[in-house]
């Protein structure tokens, strides 16, 4: 390494016109009082180029990001408000059914989806088969003591599906007379379990839900878990048929162990007006304590479709034909069932 320069402070060359001998070298701090302060040129090691890393930079990314943070949270804390203007004044829009779209995205699935991701933790499988346009009814199976399988599946459709579409659920006439309960389902997009609303909700090119187990798929007992009850008559099939939209078979597994019902109180469920009263390991034994799901985890798989735009109009008045395509698509769902629990490790992982 080259000899250090020495350059007094007080060097002025214009008035000694002296020229300094170099400074003895000493270890570092060991200048005596009164010597000049030495000064050394950096010199690079030997094969070594000094790199931009060498050179210390102040951090901006942490300001950055806490900068966007801010914008992300003034820009939510905006659309809250408006939001909340909104519904004060009446500028938003409900259809004929009394579904509520602006509300079911941002308040009531913003609810739900908690149990979705983190308590269910629901595996979503087959969504391609769902169309990304025109109308298409999806039926599924029923089980779990209360129906929360038809919100997750609600949930399931709009979360991941490209187009984010939304699932126009049929529900049973119970749904409606409950108070509080009938206003939400209506806000969410749900209506009555009827041919005419089904019908028309396809026309318009929805996706609508149906699970043609009703009562009797979610009342069973634990010990017949998985194992299809009858699908009525098959009005489904004759409605799909009257406006040409495809089946989809949905099978959802995980619903069946939430509450499992080890008993119903028939007697107690006339006086309540209720299909069934449940008893399970933990209601009422335990109160409202006891109403408190089990953490299954969940997997809904939707299936290929089934097509009915090939058959002709008058083919929805055929029975035996409906009793077929009734049959095609309750086979389907078990054999999916059965897939589903083989390959599953267990009922809560």
């Amino acid at each position: 390494m080259a000899d250090a320069k020495v350059i007094p402070f007080d060097d002025d060359r214009s008035r000694s016109g002296a020229v300094p001998r170099p400074a003895r070298r000493r270890g570092a701090g060991s200048r005596r009082q009164g010597e000049p302060v030495v000064v050394r040129e950096v010199q690079p090691l030997p094969g070594r180029t000094i790199q931009q890393d060498d050179v210390p930079v102040t951090p901006e990314e942490p300001v950055a990001a806490d900068t966007a943070e801010q914008g992300g949270w003034d820009r939510r804390i905006a659309g809250g408000l408006a939001f909340l203007r909104r519904r004060l004044t009446g500028d938003y829009e409900v259809d004929d059914f009394g579904y509520d779209q602006e509300l079911t995205e941002q308040v009531l699935m913003s609810l739900v989806r908690p149990l979705y991701e983190k308590y269910f933790r629901v595996e979503v499988k087959g969504i391609e088969n769902i169309p990304s346009e025109g109308g298409a009814l999806i039926v599924a199976n029923h089980s779990g003591t209360l129906p929360l399988d038809g919100l997750m599946m609600q949930v399931a459709v709009h979360d991941n599906h490209p187009e984010g579409r939304h699932l126009r659920l049929l529900a049973a006439d119970l749904v409606f007379m409950l108070p509080v309960v009938n206003e939400l389902a209506r806000k969410a997009g749900h209506t009555l379990a009827c041919a005419e609303d089904a019908e028309r909700l396809l026309q318009r090119g929805e996706l609508v839900g149906v699970m043609p187990e009703g009562f009797k798929g979610i009342g069973k007992p634990f010990s017949e878990r998985y194992k299809l009850q009858r699908f009525g008559r098959g009005g489904f099939v004759s409605t799909a048929l009257r406006q040409g939209t495809p089946i989809i078979p949905c099978s959802i597994v995980g619903a069946e162990e939430i509450y499992p019902m080890i008993g119903n109180a028939k007697t107690l469920a006339r006086l309540l007006g209720f299909p069934y009263f449940p008893i399970t390991p933990t209601f009422p034994w335990l109160g409202p304590l006891g109403a408190v799901p089990l953490p299954t985890k969940w997997t809904i798989q939707f299936g290929e479709p089934i097509r009915t735009d090939g058959y002709p109009p008058e083919a929805a008045e055929d029975p035996m034909l409906m009793f077929n395509l009734t049959d095609q698509v309750r086979e389907q769902i078990q054999h999916t069932l059965y897939k589903l629990l083989v390959q599953r490790r267990s009922v809560f992982f």
